[in-house]
């Protein structure tokens, strides 16, 4: 195997990255990001932007996307787990509005490659998880848009049990519903 191994899912342009450990009784190395390598496994955009936020069990962000200056993105969580979604919001795509998820943990190692045109977000399914990610175009205030985690349209099924705590920014509560 080769330092990555690209899996490509159900949606077209989305690709979950396993990277290649290595490890002895020190630790592990791992390279998180090799340019030809990821062209190699179809991954062909420039990073401009790398991000990391903290959050705390229960919080859920999302569901995002940027509207004008829409953003491709590569995520992985190095602290704690998530459960990552990303939706299709390519109009004319035979998926528009389909959605996939993965969980992101800093056992497994994975990252999760979603192209521009996806809304995206993640809940927090341990304590703590410190989330980080590379875009390919930079952050401009007043152009994201978003829909509500919950859509019965889109029908994300989040691994939230009974009791579990859901943690909304104010913005996040206020998001439209989605309309195929």
């Amino acid at each position: 195997m080769g330092k990555f191994n690209f899996i490509k899912t159900s949606i077209e342009g989305l690709i979950i990255v396993e990277p290649t450990a290595f490890g002895d009784s020190r630790g592990y190395f791992m390279e998180t990001y090799q340019k030809k390598d990821f062209i190699e496994g179809g991954i062909t955009v420039d990073f401009v932007q790398d991000n990391q936020s903290s959050s705390t069990k229960g919080v859920l962000r999302g569901l995002h996307y940027q509207i004008e200056h829409s953003q491709s993105k590569l995520v992985r969580c190095i602290r704690g787990e998530v459960f990552d979604v990303a939706v299709d919001l390519r109009k004319g795509s035979s998926t528009y509005g389909k959605w996939e998820g993965v969980i992101l943990s800093e056992e497994n190692r994975r990252q999760f490659f979603i192209p521009k045109g996806f809304a995206h977000g993640f809940y927090v399914m341990s304590d703590v998880a410190e989330f980080v990610y590379k875009v390919d175009d930079f952050y401009y205030p007043g152009d994201e848009g978003g829909y509500m985690w919950n859509d019965p349209a889109i029908g994300v099924k989040w691994p939230i049990k009974e009791g579990d705590p859901i943690i909304l920014s104010e913005k996040d509560q206020k998001h439209p519903a989605f309309i195929k």
